[in-house]
């Protein structure tokens, strides 16, 4: 069933995994990131590779090879070139600001929404004529930006008729025809 868990992660010049009582450290020059693992699973630092092995076939141990393997991984990237999600801001009037790390949005409410995100993620903004506004989120956890991400696209998701809303950088959005298509039908 996993045969991710059985590829070797190679670490890439500049960072350091340490393995300590179930407890994989990983520092680089993004930042550095720890991960608790099971402790049936064994994890080892080899000839600059990361080899994780489990005790048995079960169905829970191999379930588990996979994800620590997978999560480990990541860390690797992360911690080595690091992760970045671009959002757009689109409708008309609708405004993307920061201070620091507050996010400050203006997406058609009677008021701003103020979104404060975590220490371990760089934000900016970007606002361009004859464009959309963008933000942009960077860090070393990819599980910490992803729920970031999406907890901005929350604030005001895309609508189908016109599109309108926070949205990922191309993404695709599946949209509707509306009352006009409608009533030419008839």
């Amino acid at each position: 069933m996993s045969r991710i868990g059985k590829q070797p992660i190679t670490i890439p010049q500049g960072v350091t995994v340490t393995v300590n009582k179930g407890t994989v450290t990983v520092k680089g020059k993004v930042g550095e990131l720890t991960q608790a693992v099971d402790p049936d699973i064994t994890v080892k630092v080899q000839d600059n590779n990361v080899v994780l092995e489990r005790p048995t076939e079960q169905k829970r141990h191999r379930a588990m090879h996979g994800m620590y393997r997978s999560l480990i991984a990541n860390m690797v990237k992360g911690t080595s070139e690091g992760y970045k999600i671009q959002q757009e801001v689109v409708g008309v009037g609708y405004k993307a600001s920061h201070k620091g790390q507050i996010l400050d949005l203006v997406v058609g409410f009677s008021h701003h929404i103020i979104f404060e995100l975590p220490k371990e993620i760089k934000l900016e903004t970007k606002t361009e004529k004859g464009s959309n506004p963008t933000i942009i989120i960077q860090s070393a956890d990819k599980q910490l930006i992803g729920q970031v991400a999406a907890k901005i696209r929350s604030i005001r998701a895309p609508e189908p008729y016109k599109g309108k809303g926070i949205k990922f950088t191309g993404e695709q959005l599946r949209r509707k025809a509306g009352k006009a298509a409608a009533s030419a039908a008839k």
